[in-house]
C-alpha cells in the first residue's frame, strides 16, 4: 500500500473568478454548496494532528500540504498566517513540512506574500496563456478579464525577495487557442515549471471537439508546444512532457494524469471531510466522497478506501484495452476521472485515449536518434560515449549550481570546477579525468546528487583523484560531509570526522589537512598498484592482476551499494586477501572454460568488482557500465555461468544509455532484450539430442520467437543501430542452431 504523502487542504471554498471549465463549481459534483466558506481553526488543528500521527507511524521524511480552494488567498493574510503556523507547529516535530499553495494569483499582495515568505510556502498559479486564451474561460464574476490582475500578482511574486516561492504555472488546454502563442506567453513569465492539463471530461461528457477533422486534436496541440519547447532548448520543466520522456526511458511517471505510478494524494475539504482527488468531481455527484472526516477518522483508514486502492494498483487497475496498448507505461490509462462512464464506471480507457497514444508516440518519434551508432561494433566508441554521458551530466550539474544569472555560486564548487577545467584542457592530464569518470560509481554519485543543492565534496574528490593520478599540481578546499575521503579508482583516507578539508596534489602524492586533525597528512601511492606508504589510514583499492587483465576491487566507495543485494562492509586485511583469492580462482576457471571470452564484442568486461553480502551470488546493479557485484562466498561455477551472460546484458545496457535501439516505449525494444537475453543464457552450453527437454534448445526457441515477432513489426520501430543489432542476433542464432531460416 502506497503511503499518503500529499494533502490538498481546502481553506476557502469560494472563488473570486468564475472559470467556466472549473471542476469544482461547473461540473457534476456540487458538494461545495453545502460546505463552510472558510475552514475553521479547529478543523485545521484536527487535520494537522491526523497527518502528524500518520507521518509518525510511517516515518515519513516529508509531507506536502497544498493550500487550495476555491481561491485560498480569500482567507486573508491573518487567517492564512494562523493556518500555516498551526500546520508547522504540529507537523514539524515529526516530519519536514512542505507547504504549497495553488492560486489564481490575483490577491498576491504584500501582506499575503510576507506570510508566504515567512513559512516558505511555494506558489503555483493558474493561467491559460496569453490574454485571448486566458479570457476565453477565466473571467471574473462580472464577466471582466482577470488577465492583468493575474500578471500583476505574478510580477509581485517575482520580486527578488519572493522569487524563490514561485514554482510555476498551470494551464488548462483549449484547442481553440493557438498553442505556440499560449506557450510563448507562459514562457515569457519565466516559470520554473509549466503544467498543461487536459480539460476535465468523461465518456458521458466528452471533451470539446477540435476545430479540424483530426481524430487527435489534443495530441496535435500538445505536440506543437513540445516542438516549440524543444526549439527553445527546454528552458523550464513541463511536467507532462517530462513525465512522458521519463517513462519512455523506463523511468517513473511524474504526474497523476499519466503513467502507472500509484496515487499518494488525499483531499480535506473546509468542513474536514476527507475525499479523493478533486478531479473526480468531473465524473458524478459524490464521486470523490469516502465517508471519512478528520474528526472521526485518520489517514490510515483513508488509505485503505477501495477508491484509493483502485488508484494504486498499477497495470492491474487499468482496462483490458489499456493493458494491451504499447504506450500504457507512459499513458497509464490517463487521469482516473477521465475514464468514467455511467455504463462501466472507471473500467474504460481515457476519453482522451486516441490523443494520449498519439501524443506519446509523437514524442517517442521526435526523440529517437535513427542513425547507426559506431558503438554497436566498436568497444572504444562505446567507452567514449559512456564517458561523454558522464561529462555531460557534470556540465549540467554545474549549470544548475550556477543558478540564475547574478546569483552567487558556491565558492568551493567554483574552485573545484575551475581546477577541473584547467586539468581537462591539458593533454597530459585529461586522460586521467576520463579514467575517473569511467569508474562505474562516479555516475551513480552524480545522479544521486542530481536533485539536491551543489555538493562541492563530490566534484572535489573527482578532481583530486584526477590530479593525483596525473601527478599534477592542484589545491582545493571544501566542507567534507563524512569521516572518510574516498578518491575514485584510488582509495579511501580516514579523517578525524566531517569538517573542512584542504587537499593539495603533486608528483609525490596527496597532502590532506582537516580542521579536526593535526597538520598535514601525506598519502604516497602508485596509481597502477594496490599498495601505498606513508599513512596507515590510507586504504587503497586493490588491482586484480590475472592474464594481463585486472578489475579494481572496490569495497569502500560510498555509492557502491547499488546492487539487488547489500554490499559487504569494507573488508579487513585478511578478508580482502581472501576475496582476492576467490576472484583469482573464479577468473582462472572462466578463462579455462571460455578462452578468449574477454574478446567477445558482445560482452562488456567488468572494470570494478564490489564484494556483496553472503548468498548474493553474482549481480549487476544500478550503476554505469563496468561494475560487477560478487558475493564474498560466491561459487566459481556460478561465476563462470553468470559473468558472460551479465557481460552481454551490461553491454546492451551501455548501448541503450548512449544510443537508441528502438522507438522509446515500442515493443521492438522489449523484443530485442528478450532475444539478446535468451542467446546470452545459452552461451557455452551444449545441446542434447531431445529438443523438447533440452534447456538450451528451448531457450533458442525463445530467441527465435522474439526475433520472428520483431521482424513482423513496422520497420520504423527500430533505429539503424537496433536493426543492425537484430541482424547480429539473427546471425548468432543461426550459428548456434546451424539453421538458415
Amino acid at each position: 500500500m502506497t503511503q499518503i504523502q500529499e494533502l490538498v487542504l481546502k481553506i476557502h471554498s469560494r472563488c473570486n473568478i468564475a472559470c467556466d471549465h472549473c471542476y469544482m463549481y461547473e461540473l457534476a459534483d456540487q458538494s461545495w454548496k453545502s460546505r463552510p466558506t472558510v475552514i475553521s481553526e479547529d478543523t485545521v488543528t484536527h487535520v494537522a494532528q491526523r497527518l502528524s500521527s500518520y507521518a509518525e507511524t510511517h516515518r515519513l521524511d516529508c509531507v506536502s500540504v497544498i493550500l487550495h480552494g476555491g481561491e485560498p488567498l480569500l482567507v486573508g493574510p491573518g487567517r492564512l498566517r494562523h493556518i500555516c503556523a498551526e500546520l508547522t507547529r504540529i507537523l514539524s516535530p515529526v516530519t519536514t513540512v512542505d507547504l504549497r499553495m495553488h492560486t489564481n494569483g490575483m490577491l498576491l499582495h504584500g501582506p499575503q506574500l510576507e506570510v508566504l515568505r515567512e513559512f516558505d510556502v511555494k506558489v503555483g498559479i493558474s493561467l491559460d496563456g496569453d490574454r485571448a486564451a486566458n479570457d476565453r474561460h477565466r473571467l471574473d464574476r462580472r464577466g471582466r478579464s482577470s488577465y492583468d490582475k493575474v500578471l500583476a500578482g505574478i510580477e509581485r511574486l517575482c520580486a527578488p525577495e519572493y522569487r524563490h516561492l514561485y514554482t510555476g504555472l498551470l494551464c488548462t488546454v483549449d484547442i481553440k487557442n493557438d498553442p505556440v502563442a499560449v506557450h510563448d506567453a507562459l514562457t515569457a513569465l519565466a516559470p520554473p515549471r509549466i503544467d498543461y492539463l487536459l480539460p476535465h471530461s468523461t465518456w458521458d461528457s466528452p471533451p470539446p471537439p477540435g476545430i479540424t477533422d483530426s481524430p487527435t486534436p489534443y495530441a496535435e496541440w500538445l505536440l506543437r508546444i513540445f516542438d516549440r519547447w524543444e526549439e527553445q532548448g527546454r528552458p523550464m520543466k513541463v511536467r507532462t512532457f517530462d513525465s512522458v520522456l521519463s517513462t519512455l526511458r523506463g523511468g517513473p511517471s511524474l504526474t497523476e494524469a499519466m503513467g502507472l505510478a500509484p496515487s499518494d494524494l488525499a483531499v480535506v475539504e473546509t468542513d474536514g471531510t476527507i475525499e479523493q482527488a478533486d478531479s473526480l468531481k468531473a465524473a458524478y455527484d459524490g464521486a470523490p466522497a469516502t465517508g471519512y472526516d478528520v474528526f472521526r477518522h485518520g489517514f490510515e483508514e483513508y488509505a485503505r478506501h477501495p477508491g484509493v486502492q483502485a488508484r494504486q494498483s498499477g497495470i492491474e487497475g487499468v482496462s483490458e484495452t489499456c493493458r494491451r496498448c504499447p504506450v500504457v507505461e507512459s499513458c497509464g490509462g490517463g487521469l482516473y476521472a477521465h475514464r468514467y462512464s455511467t455504463e462501466r464506471g472507471f473500467g474504460n480507457p481515457s476519453v482522451f485515449c486516441a490523443d494520449l497514444r498519439a501524443f506519446v508516440e509523437g514524442v517517442a518519434e521526435r526523440i529517437t536518434e535513427r542513425a547507426l551508432a559506431p558503438a554497436l561494433h566498436d568497444g572504444d566508441e562505446l567507452a567514449f560515449a559512456q564517458i561523454k554521458l558522464t561529462r555531460d551530466l557534470l556540465m549540467l550539474m554545474n549549470d544548475r549550481a550556477a543558478g540564475d544569472p547574478g546569483s552567487a555560486l558556491d565558492p568551493d564548487w567554483a574552485g573545484a570546477w575551475q581546477a577541473l577545467l584547467r586539468l581537462d584542457a591539458d593533454d597530459s592530464t585529461a586522460p586521467e579525468l576520463d579514467a575517473v569518470l569511467s569508474h562505474p560509481y562516479t555516475r551513480t554519485a552524480v545522479r544521486h546528487a542530481w536533485d539536491g543543492p551543489p555538493q562541492p565534496a563530490l566534484l572535489a574528490t573527482l578532481v583530486v583523484a584526477m590530479a593525483a593520478r596525473a601527478q599534477a599540481g592542484a589545491a582545493l578546499t571544501w566542507e567534507h560531509p563524512a569521516a572518510w575521503l574516498h578518491l575514485p579508482t584510488l582509495g579511501t583516507l580516514e579523517l578525524p570526522g566531517p569538517g573542512r578539508v584542504e587537499v593539495t596534489t603533486d608528483a609525490d602524492g596527496i597532502l590532506v589537512r582537516h580542521t579536526g586533525g593535526e597538520g598535514w597528512e601525506r598519502v604516497l601511492f602508485d596509481a597502477e598498484a594496490d599498495s601505498s606508504t606513508g599513512n596507515s589510514r590510507w586504504r587503497p583499492v586493490q588491482l586484480l592482476s590475472l592474464s594481463g587483465h585486472g578489475p579494481l576491487i572496490d569495497d569502500a566507495h560510498p555509492f557502491r551499494d547499488c546492487f539487488p543485494f547489500p554490499a559487504a562492509e569494507p573488508l579487513d586485511l585478511g578478508e580482502r586477501d581472501g576475496f582476492r583469492g576467490l576472484l583469482e580462482r573464479c577468473y582462472a576457471l572462466l578463462d579455462e572454460r571460455l578462452p578468449g571470452w574477454r574478446g567477445d564484442p558482445r560482452v562488456l568486461v567488468a572494470t570494478t568488482v564490489t564484494p556483496l553480502s553472503k548468498g548474493a551470488g553474482v549481480q549487476l546493479g544500478r550503476h554505469a557500465p563496468g561494475a560487477l557485484g560478487v558475493a564474498v562466498d560466491a561459487e566459481p561455477e556460478d561465476f563462470v555461468r553468470q559473468v558472460p551472460r551479465l557481460g552481454r546484458r551490461a553491454r546492451l545496457a551501455a548501448l541503450r544509455d548512449t544510443t537508441e535501439l528502438a522507438v522509446p516505449g515500442s515493443r521492438a525494444g522489449r523484443l530485442l532484450d528478450e532475444a539478446s537475453e535468451a542467446l546470452a543464457s545459452v552461451s557455452g552450453e551444449s545441446t542434447s539430442r531431445n529438443p523438447d527437454t533440452d534447456g538450451r534448445a528451448v531457450t533458442l526457441k525463445e530467441a527465435h520467437r522474439a526475433l520472428t515477432e520483431l521482424a513482423a513489426l513496422p520497420e520504423r520501430q527500430l533505429t539503424g543501430t537496433g536493426a543492425a543489432l537484430a541482424v547480429r542476433l539473427w546471425d548468432e542464432w543461426r550459428e548456434r542452431t546451424g539453421r538458415r531460416d
